[in-house]
């Protein structure tokens, strides 16, 4: 009889620990911070560096206007010393992203990197007055801007062809 209640004993201190345990698991989760939102995606403010790259490079640099405030400009940089390089990224209002890309690197060069190995369509389209070419790929779709000497000028990102004809046509070239 001994031995059986040494048993029952060791049972219950093993159920009262479990018991411990759960309750204090369930205390630290009510008490440690848990956001299952995405992250507010923080805005740029890319003025100066088009400013810059304007008067720098050696062809009309794009930049968008009149594009509703819920497209967050969130990246940009202009690299004179490696082919006049332009860069402008927004984050979509449905939680996309698309970006700006202007070079003097060689063409087919710049657009692969740039689209990210998205492949040339033969589907055209009139956007803005312009002729842009489109491109579809795993990970970013393409519209690569037809008619420009000296450089090239992509709208690419994982938004769809429906928001990079927008920003192709709130683009100005200056």
């Amino acid at each position: 009889m001994a031995g059986s209640n040494g048993r029952q004993k060791t049972a219950r201190d093993m159920i009262l620990s479990l018991g411990l345990i759960m309750i204090a698991a369930w205390v630290i989760y009510l008490f440690i911070p848990h956001d299952d939102r995405a992250p507010d995606v923080k805005r740029v403010d890319y003025r100066v560096e088009l400013l810059t790259a304007r008067r720098a490079a050696s062809y009309p640099v794009a930049a968008p206007e009149g594009l509703p405030s819920t497209w967050k400009a969130t990246s940009v940089r202009f690299r004179g010393d490696e082919f006049d390089a332009w860069h402008l990224g927004f984050h979509t209002p449905d939680g996309e992203y698309v970006t700006i890309e202007q070079s003097t690197q060689r063409r087919s060069q710049f657009i692969e990197e740039a689209s990210q190995g998205a492949s040339e369509t033969e589907v055209t389209e009139k956007i803005g007055g312009r002729t842009w070419t489109r491109y579809t790929g795993g990970r970013y779709d393409a519209l690569v801007l037809q008619g420009t000497d000296g450089s090239t000028t992509v709208v690419a990102g994982t938004a769809g062809f429906d928001r990079l004809s927008t920003m192709a046509g709130a683009l100005k070239l200056a």
